[in-house]
């Protein structure tokens, strides 16, 4: 099923993970930190309007409410 999932909307299937890794209490930080670093130079321009359209605030608000120094810093540098 995730296969299917990703193959039909990419941008969704990633903004999903990405909305999941950080919810709730805690972050799921490998899984953060994968998604952002693999796709940065591929497509997370349109991940992270897919996010914004999806969970109806953006990929950076929710980073930056959910971790803190260097590595706040670092992931936000990287998604923009």
């Amino acid at each position: 099923f995730l296969a299917v999932q990703c193959a039909l909307n990419r941008p969704a299937f990633f903004a999903e993970r990405l909305y999941h890794s950080m919810r709730g209490a805690g972050t799921d930080d490998s899984t953060l930190i994968r998604i952002v670093v693999t796709r940065s130079e591929i497509d997370l321009v349109q991940i992270k309007q897919m996010f914004t359209q999806m969970y109806q605030k953006t990929l950076a608000t929710m980073i930056a409410s959910d971790t803190s120094g260097d590595y706040r810093r670092l992931l936000l540098a990287i998604v923009g």
